[in-house]
């Protein structure tokens, strides 16, 4: 940092400390305008005081530059302590969509997302508050589904979302298929795969009571008309669908929506479930449609998992298995080779062949 942006930004700490009135209003407009930049932005985020201050003034009346200041800069890493630091001064921001933005950038991090729920917990709300924006009456703000996914990435948060006695996860199921926002939609989805990380919750999840497996499925089924009787080994929800019925359309969604499915396949009972309500056939119509390399990898994965003989004994539940160190490290081999020969498919394909002469 020079010298003269060193002093700028002392300037600019000083004027949003406890003077007050127009001069603060004035500093935080002209640290708005300062993080629309990447220049700015890392020099706020080396300012912990600067950004203390605007933490503070955020959540007052007429706080609306120092919150778009904030939510700027919580794309820098080196903002992240600061920002934790001033999680009380924060959260009266949820669940509106600065307040929503600026946390889901802040809590990327295992350890910053346990900071964030331990302050959502100590400020007596919990999840709630977040989960309650779902319900309306406006649309719900786009950011609140990467926060929810963020938070969900460790087991507290996963279980906050599976609190049975509040019907947490259920609040989430309709938003599969949001269409007015796909930052929304991509959230839920990845907070939805997150939670299935969670075997001990399988059968609940896919018992009546919530009957999660027909909202991952439905996105990734297409307008194909099957036999009556394939029709009828599906979920009432996925049968007889309308010719104009599309699948999803972003990729990474598709994705972790397979993954979700295949995750809910740990266990054998789990297994049985999804194989009894023609998981296969949504499978099998959206690997004939996909194009996506990595949608088709995961998709085949379940497929093998869904036609596959069962795990011998002491492998049921595949969560729990123990996988030797070094398989795991030539998975993980075999795993970027495929991947190197992906991107090498994708970049021939971009290239434009040359004309012969």
């Amino acid at each position: 940092m020079s010298e003269e942006e060193a002093a700028a930004a002392a300037a600019l700490a000083a004027l949003l400390g406890p003077a007050g009135g127009a001069a603060r209003a004035a500093a935080a407009a002209a640290a708005a305008a300062l993080s629309g930049g990447a220049a700015g932005r890392r020099l706020l985020a080396a300012r912990p005081e600067a950004l203390a201050a605007l933490a503070a003034l955020a959540a007052e009346p007429g706080g609306g530059a120092a919150r778009r200041c904030l939510l700027n800069v919580s794309g820098e890493a080196a903002a992240g302590g600061a920002l934790l630091a001033a999680l009380p001064a924060l959260l009266p921001l949820l669940p509106g969509a600065e307040g929503c933005g600026l946390l889901a950038n802040v809590c990327r991090e295992a350890a910053a997302a346990r900071r964030v729920l331990r302050a959502l917990r100590q400020a007596g709300s919990g999840l709630a508050a977040l989960l309650e924006a779902l319900r309306g009456p406006g649309p719900p703000p786009p950011p609140l589904g990467p926060l929810l996914c963020n938070l969900s990435q460790v087991a507290e948060g996963r279980r906050g979302l599976l609190d049975r006695s509040r019907c947490s996860i259920q609040r989430l199921l309709p938003f599969t298929q949001y269409k007015d926002s796909v930052v929304l939609r991509r959230g839920i989805v990845g907070a939805l795969r997150n939670c299935c990380f969670e075997h001990e919750y399988h059968e609940w999840l896919l018992s009546d009571e919530v009957d999660v497996l027909p909202f991952l499925l439905l996105p990734l089924a297409g307008p194909e008309e099957l036999p009556e009787e394939e029709m009828e080994r599906l979920p009432a929800d996925l049968q007889y669908l309308p010719q104009d019925k599309q699948r999803e359309e972003e990729p990474d969604i598709r994705k972790m929506l397979v993954e979700a499915v295949m995750l809910l396949t740990a266990t054998k009972a789990g297994r049985h479930t999804v194989r009894e309500k023609g998981t296969y056939l949504i499978l099998r119509e959206l690997h004939r449609w996909e194009k996506e390399p990595d949608v088709l990898s995961a998709c085949e994965k379940l497929i093998q998992v869904l036609i596959g003989d069962e795990p011998g004994p002491g492998m049921e539940n595949l969560l729990e298995v123990s996988i030797p160190e070094d398989v795991e490290q030539q998975l993980q081999r075999l795993d970027r080779q495929e991947e190197e020969r992906r991107r090498r498919e994708r970049e021939a394909q971009a290239c434009p062949q040359e004309l012969l002469p």
